[in-house]
Formats: C-alpha cells, structure tokens, sequence
C-alpha cells in the first residue's frame, strides 16, 4: 500500500495542471479576442484618418483650381465680384475672397451668403500677419500657400478657428497680385469628410501640442476610447487631424469567440470527466490485467515444457525459466538474440539458418512437431521436439512464432535402449527361425561342396585320359586335390562356425586385413562368375587399416552377397559387372569402421519387396530357401556393423556393411 499514496497525488497533481491549463487557456483567448478587437478598431480608424486627410487634400487641390480660373475673371465678360459670389455660394467652407494687389492692398473683397460677415466684429487688419505670411510662401513657391489658424471671435461671444489661403496672380509670367481665401477650419470638417464618418465617430483639427482647433461629428460616450491621428501638412501650416471613436461593450465577433471558448472549456471539462471516468475503469483493467499476468507468470514458471517467442526478424522476444533451465543460458543472454542462436550445434546452423529462412517467410510449420538437436552451454547435446504456432496480435496480424519446446532426449535414448533390445530379439528370431542345423548347413555348404564336386569330376578326368608317367599331369593332379583338400577343410570350418554361431557362442574374432578377404573368396567368386558370364572388379587400396571380425563368417557373407548379385545378371543383362570395394568411412561415437560393399548391375530390387528383403525364408528364387540376406544381417550385426542396399547407377543394387577397425 506504500506506493499507492504517491500514485494518487501524481494523479491529483496531474487534475490540478490540467484545471489551471483550462483556465488559463480560456483567460488567453478571452485576452486574445478582446486584443483581436481592440487592434481590429484601431486599424480601422487608423485607415479612416488616412482617407479622411485624402479626402481634405483632394478637396483644397479643388479649391486651388477654382481660384486659378477666378484670376481670369477680368478677362471674362462678369466682373470679379460676381464670379467669386457665385465661388462662395458653391463652397461653403469659404467665409470669404479677397483680391489683393502686389503690397497686398486689399482690392475687392466678397463675403458668403450663409453667415455674417466673419470680420464685421473686429475687422480684418487682426489677421495681416497670417495673410502676409500665406502670400510670402504662395510668392515664394510660385503655388498656393497657407497661414497658421486664427481664432477669430464673434459677436455673439463665440468664435471659429479661420485659416488663409493666399495665390499669386500672374499675368503674361508677372505677378500682378493675389486672391486670398479665408477658410473656416470645422467647415472643411463638414464638407470634404464622408458624412458616415462624422455620424460615427468625432473628427477634429489639432495642433502639434494637442490644442483642439476644430472639431466635428456625433461620437457616443463609452468605457473605452480609440484615438487615430493623420498629420495634413500643407505649404505654410501643418495640422493633425484626430479621431475619436467610443466603445461601450465588445462587438459581436468577441462576443461569439468568447461564446465559443466557453463552450470549448464546457466541453473540454466534460471530455476531462469522461477521461477521469475512463481512467478508473483503466485502472480496474490494469488491476485485472496484473492479476492475470501474475497468474500467466506463476503458470508458466511452473510448466516444464519450455515457451519461445520470437518475432518477424527471428529475434527472441520471450523465454520461459524452463527453457532457460533447458538450455543453460540466462534470460539476459537470449532476449533480443537474433539468427543464428547461440543454443544451435555449429554443425547445424546452415541446416537451422535455411529452416528458420522458410519459416520466417511465412511457411507453417508442421503440427506434429519437428525433431531437432540444441546445445547446452556446456557444449553438450540433446534432442528436443519443437511446436511451433504463428503469434497474432490483438489487431489480427501476425508478429512472430511461439514455439513449445520438449526434451525428449531421455524418451530417445530409452528408445533407443528399446530398439536394440528389439533388434536382439529379432537377431534371436532370426537365429530361432534357422531351424534344424541341416537345413542351414545344406543351404552354407552347397558352393564349397559344389567347388569339391568340381574338382574332383576334374580330377577323375585327367586320371582317366593321361598316364602317370607324365610329370606335368602329375603336377596338375597335385594341385587338384589339395583344392579338394582346402575346399574340404573350408566346409568344415563353416560348419563349426555356424554351430558356434547357431548356439551364441564367442565367436573367435581375429585381426585381418580387408585384402586378405577378399582374396579367400575370390577363388569361388571367380568360379561362379566364369559360368555366369560376369566380370569382377576389385577395388581395394593398399594399406587400408585391419578389421576384427569373425573372418570365416564375414567370407560367407560377401560369398552370398557376390552369388546374390551375379545372380542378379544372369539374365539377358547388357553389362554384367560385380564390383566389390572396400573403403573407410567417417567415425562415430569414436569407433572407426571399415565398409565392404557389393555392387551388381542387374535388374535392381522392387521397392515393394525393400521392407521384405531381410525375413527369414522370404526369397524370389524357386531353389532359395530365403536365409542368406537374413543370417548375413544378423553376422554383420553381431560384430556391431550395419548391412544396407540402395539402388546402384545407372542400374543395379549395391550392398554395403561395416566392420569395426582395430
């Protein structure tokens, strides 16, 4: 329960970051809208006082032609005064035209019609000055020129802000005087801005230091005030031109965004409690899912067949404790381990690397199981059975192999304990099934009683037809009965050797050459094979190494496999060669061994009669009494060697067995 207290207040704490980063979210966009608004109005005013100082720039140039087409209105057929009353009466922002000599001596003067005279309360010698300097800059700029405003009161306690423009007046390039324009500063508000303008917002003339000259429009009072200001520069003055603008309450694009961030938060802080919701039945799951883990643990460690996955790179993604135990490497040494593994012999690993190759291409392996050997590692090996199964995902697709793994190398050598024990006991059947001792002398004395028969027929013959004067007859007799007398005494060591062998006795085993084999039945191979037809090959090295054996039993064994083959091509065979070879073959379990092998090139053993070929008094010969592939298994078994054919190339049988080196 320790670890439940700081697991609770990470999980408070994780709530109460997730609370302030909601409010603070919304107090931003809150903070955002009101700016989005703020900055929105100020652009916006900041165009319109732009476009306000246009509009009043356009309108003075306007007023500057006009003046320019009076000047040649001496030239017309109205006099001068009528053309400038017809001006004021089209521009209100005019309180009055002057006509000006060169010293600036007033000439002709003409007053709007829509007000009092501006200058009938104190004249206008008041503003001299502002018209001296207009007309200087106008002379001086050979254009339009303007003085700095004048507060010009009025009768009736009030006043207005005025301000001069002064034009030279040229005739054929020489100044001949001026008109001078006076303006009223909240007339040029009135008629050269937009009149929407002045219903929204107030618009007035200011000096640099803020001094309010002029002012106009209707602005509604509120909490907040927006400020614009646009400098008018004109030739001799310079003005700033203001506007104010009130907002009582936000617009409704921040009252929609304000709208929409509420519900933002209202339905993040429901999402916030369904995820608090979600995250208590998490916690059940993962409470649940530990159990489970903890059960699927506990049952795995206890199991003794060992668990393997591994993934679609053939890295090993899991082990059991038991196959750990089983192979002898810890779990830190084979997670993540990729091909080839460190548990395979390296003898097998190209045999394992191909297998692992298919596999991981997507074969599937058979559900029997396979039959492999791993290494411990201590070096040692053992026979393990595999069961291996694709691994899927809870999305359905495949990642990897789990493999069950099972030790049967104690099943297999007790097996193999049983098979021996089996063999034996065939060997014995086989021996039983021998039956009497005649039978099985009648059929191992035929051929060295055959030879005798032989050679005593021959040797009645040259008794018969020569003298025994004759020394060369003499000899030939000589050599003929002891053949008689060594193929006598060979019958009878055969027959000593097969009652020995008939009744388990030790046989004597001796040291002898595999030469020496060959050449004691080569005289009866060759015999049979001159009536037969068959050519015989011999294939034996010098210096091949000894073999100890039962040398007169293991000389019936290669007589009955040679008589066997050369029987094999006493039909119509295109090529009748026996081949007999002796060789050494690669050790095992530390025993060398020599192998003999008997190769016909007859018709070749039916594949139905393979599983057959070594019962007892089972023969495709009408004379055969079907004994001798049996008794020369059970002879080549006995010295612990191995009799087996297969098919010879490009036809034929070839016999082979082994015996054990000295």
């Amino acid at each position: 329960m320790r670890w439940i207290a700081p697991r609770l207040l990470s999980r408070w704490a994780l709530w109460i970051s997730l609370v302030v980063l909601l409010v603070c979210m919304v107090g931003t966009l809150v903070w955002l809208a009101g700016r989005y608004e703020v900055s929105q109005v100020e652009n916006r005013m900041a165009e319109d006082a732009s476009d306000a100082v246009s509009d009043i720039r356009n309108g003075l140039t306007r007023n500057v032609q006009s003046l320019q087409a009076l000047q040649f209105a001496g030239q017309a057929s109205l006099p001068w005064e009528q053309e400038a009353a017809t001006l004021l009466r089209e521009h209100r922002e005019w309180l009055r035209l002057e006509w000006r000599d060169v010293q600036l001596q007033l000439k002709s003067e003409v007053d709007t019609p829509f007000r009092a005279p501006v200058f009938g309360h104190m004249g206008t010698m008041f503003q001299m000055p502002e018209v001296v300097q207009a007309c200087s800059v106008a002379q001086r700029q050979s254009g339009p020129g303007y003085s700095a405003s004048t507060y010009v009161p009025q009768a009736n306690g009030q006043g207005l802000e005025v301000m001069n423009l002064c034009l030279p007046v040229l005739n054929n390039g020489e100044l001949v005087g001026f008109t001078v324009a006076t303006y009223a500063l909240n007339e040029i508000l009135i008629n050269f801005l937009n009149a929407q303008l002045l219903r929204s917002q107030e618009v007035s003339f200011t000096e640099a230091d803020g001094t309010r000259l002029a002012m106009h429009g209707a602005a509604q009072r509120g909490a907040r005030v927006f400020t614009a200001k646009q400098l008018l520069t004109l030739p001799g003055n310079t003005m700033v031109l203001r506007i104010d603008s009130w907002r009582a309450a936000p617009d409704v694009f921040p009252n929609i965004l304000t709208a929409l961030v509420t519900m933002m938060a209202i339905g993040l802080a429901s999402v916030m409690g369904l995820l608090a919701r979600d995250m208590r039945r998490r916690q059940r799951v993962e409470s649940d899912l530990a159990d489970a883990l903890a059960f699927r643990k506990a049952m795995e460690d206890s199991l003794v067949t060992g668990l393997r996955a591994r993934d679609s790179q053939g890295r090993i993604t899991y082990i059991n404790p038991a196959f750990c135990e089983m192979v002898g490497f810890t779990a830190k040494e084979l997670l993540g381990h990729g091909i080839p593994a460190p548990y395979w012999p390296p003898e097998m690993v190209d045999e394992y690397g191909k297998r692992q190759a298919l596999r991981l291409a997507g074969n599937a392996p058979p559900r029997e199981g396979v039959e492999s050997v791993f290494m411990r590692k201590n070096g040692e090996r053992f026979t393990v059975l595999i069961f291996e199964a694709p691994l899927i995902n809870a999305n359905g697709q495949q990642t990897g192999w789990m493999s069950a793994v099972l030790d049967v190398s104690e099943q297999r050598r007790v097996e193999e304990l049983s098979r021996a024990s089996q063999e034996r006991l065939q060997a014995t059947a086989r021996l039983a099934t021998v039956g009497e001792m005649a039978s099985l002398l009648s059929h191992e004395l035929n051929q060295p009683l055959a030879a005798i028969a032989s050679y005593a027929t021959g040797s009645m013959n040259l008794l018969h037809e020569a003298t025994l004067t004759d020394p060369q007859l003499a000899t030939s007799l000589n050599d003929a009965m002891q053949r008689i007398g060594q193929q006598a005494e060979r019958a009878g060591k055969v027959i000593k050797s097969v009652h020995d062998f008939v009744r388990r006795r030790d046989q004597s085993r001796v040291d002898v050459a595999p030469r020496t084999l060959l050449d004691n039945v080569m005289p009866l191979v060759a015999l049979q094979a001159r009536k037969l037809g068959v050519r015989v090959e011999l294939r034996c090295a010098t210096g091949l190494p000894h073999v100890l054996c039962d040398r007169t039993m293991v000389e019936q064994v290669l007589l009955n496999l040679s008589r066997n083959g050369m029987q094999a091509m006493q039909d119509d065979t295109p090529y009748k060669t026996l081949t007999l070879l002796v060789r050494t073959v690669p050790p095992t379990t530390g025993q060398q061994w020599m192998e003999f092998v008997v190769a016909d090139q007859g018709h070749g053993i039916a594949e139905e009669l393979t599983e057959k070929l070594f019962t007892p008094f089972f023969t495709t010969k009408e004379e055969g009494m079907g004994l001798g592939l049996s008794l020369c298994r059970t002879v080549v078994e006995q010295h612990g060697g191995l009799l087996q054919h297969g098919p010879n190339q490009p036809r034929g049988t070839v016999f082979s067995f082994t015996l054990p080196q000295t």
